[in-house]
């Protein structure tokens, strides 16, 4: 298995050829809902969910970024079956996180504008990485503040007192600016037709790894979860069906690492 590389190929039959447990964080985003035709390639869920189970290392994360597309007005719902799929094979939901997305759709005429996709996180039992992002604004910070907790007995006992510092760790809603020039400055990238945010893919890079760690996209296509994880220090395999997009992902990964 080749480090810091794009792999030309369907992503069930490459991720056959890595042995078990060599990953340590996959983060993706599946086509679903046939929202986009993707050069006409098909997708093979539940193949991809059993390999990537098998090469997750344990301990390890999977973040699964998906929404729903409207059928008949209606939501499909492909999102929740593939998350019970997930811990049907083995994985555990450790957290349902929401990808908002600030910008201004056009609105629906039964339903509110859709603004958010899912981000799941999966784990392959306990989550051996978590680096929290601590980027919320306290307004209380440097007030000191006390606490308590409710005792079997009924009665209360005050906890130790501590100063709130400046910044929190933040929620599991995390909002994004997309769009042109927003959701990448690689202007280029944008012939592939539905890329989410650097910032979406480094923040969950460094939350769930460490550097050095090894980073898997299996459906790569403009290579962003590749050039995230090579400006923050992580090794990355990308899997990519289409040759149009595994070109745009080389040519993003030739660029110098940037700070992050």
């Amino acid at each position: 298995m080749k480090l810091n590389t794009v792999i030309c190929g369907k992503a069930e039959d490459v991720l056959k050829t890595f042995p078990d447990g060599c990953i340590d964080l996959t983060v993706t985003s599946p086509p679903y809902d046939n929202l986009r035709t993707y050069h006409g390639y098909e997708f093979n869920f539940k193949c991809i969910a059993q390999e990537l189970y098998r090469v997750t290392k344990q301990g390890g994360v999977v973040v699964w970024v998906v929404g729903d597309s409207v059928i008949n007005e209606s939501e499909s719902g492909i999102s929740f079956k593939q998350a019970l799929y997930f811990k049907e094979i083995g994985f555990n939901l450790h957290d349902t996180m929401i990808y908002q997305k600030n910008n201004n759709p056009f609105p629906e005429t039964v339903r509110y504008a859709q603004k958010f996709e899912y981000m799941f996180i999966f784990s392959k039992g306990r989550v051996s990485i978590f680096n929290p992002l601590k980027d919320r604004k306290n307004l209380q910070s440097g007030i000191k503040k006390g606490s308590t907790t409710r005792q079997k007995d009924g009665k209360t006992k005050k906890m130790k007192t501590t100063t709130i510092s400046e910044f929190g760790m933040r929620g599991n809603v995390w909002k994004y600016d997309t769009g042109f020039n927003k959701t990448t400055k690689d202007t280029y990238a944008f012939q592939h037709p539905a890329m989410y945010p650097e910032k979406l893919a480094g923040d969950h890079i460094l939350s769930w790894s460490n550097k050095g760690d090894t980073v898997l996209d299996p459906m790569c296509g403009s290579g962003t979860t590749l050039k995230m994880a090579k400006e923050l220090g992580r090794n990355y395999i990308g899997i990519e069906i289409s040759p149009e997009y595994c070109k745009i992902a080389e040519r993003r990964l030739s660029q110098g690492v940037l700070p992050f």
